[in-house]
């Protein structure tokens, strides 16, 4: 019982961990952001650009020491995922230094597993196994939602934006269109017209 109410507290632990953020991140400039992990810690960033420029971002995870752990470059989408070599602080980054005039609108999750240790395993019962895995098929669902949600609101505002210039289209036609028709009855008008000379 003890053991698998040490189970629960730590599945609460995980989805307490398993976060959703939407930022902003400014031209020429990044965002970091840290996470304080154990040894084989676990820690997985989903992420995706939204809105902005070219749909593109720089994203980098550093361990303590200042390191590089893993970095995209210019990427839409991503998955980073590490596991902590070391106690400590470890950043992750997103930056839009690239470009000088686009702010970018980038959703991302942060996923963290506890690490168990290697005793913890002959003491885990099926059941357990099997919420863990639910647990994380949970997690796979709703990423997968908000990446929906984001291409959603991307093909949204590319719709918005064709529709728009549709319509100013058309109304730029028309006012050419009456305009021309104006001219026409003026100039032809002035054939039929006669001309005194006194």
């Amino acid at each position: 019982m003890a053991h698998l109410l040490l189970w629960l507290s730590s599945l609460f632990f995980f989805f307490h961990l398993a976060s959703s953020h939407r930022i902003v991140v400014e031209a020429s400039k990044k965002e970091c952001y840290f996470e304080d992990l154990h040894v084989n810690d676990q820690m997985t960033v989903t992420y995706q650009v939204g809105g902005g420029g070219h749909l593109d971002i720089d994203f980098w995870i550093k361990d303590p020491d200042g390191g590089a752990l893993k970095k995209n470059i210019r990427f839409s989408t991503g998955t980073v995922s590490i596991t902590a070599e070391k106690d400590g602080r470890y950043e992750y980054c997103f930056s839009n230094q690239m470009s000088s005039i686009a702010d970018k609108i980038v959703s991302f999750n942060v996923h963290g597993v506890i690490f168990i240790g290697e005793d913890a395993d002959d003491v885990v019962a099926p059941i357990e196994r099997e919420i863990r895995a639910l647990a994380h098929g949970l997690t796979s669902v709703k990423d997968e939602q908000e990446y929906i949600v984001i291409r959603e609101r991307t093909h949204r505002n590319t719709a918005e934006s064709t529709n728009s210039r549709v319509k100013w289209w058309s109304i730029l036609q028309t006012i050419v269109l009456f305009s021309v028709v104006a001219w026409q009855v003026y100039y032809l008008k002035s054939f039929f017209e006669v001309k005194r000379v006194i």
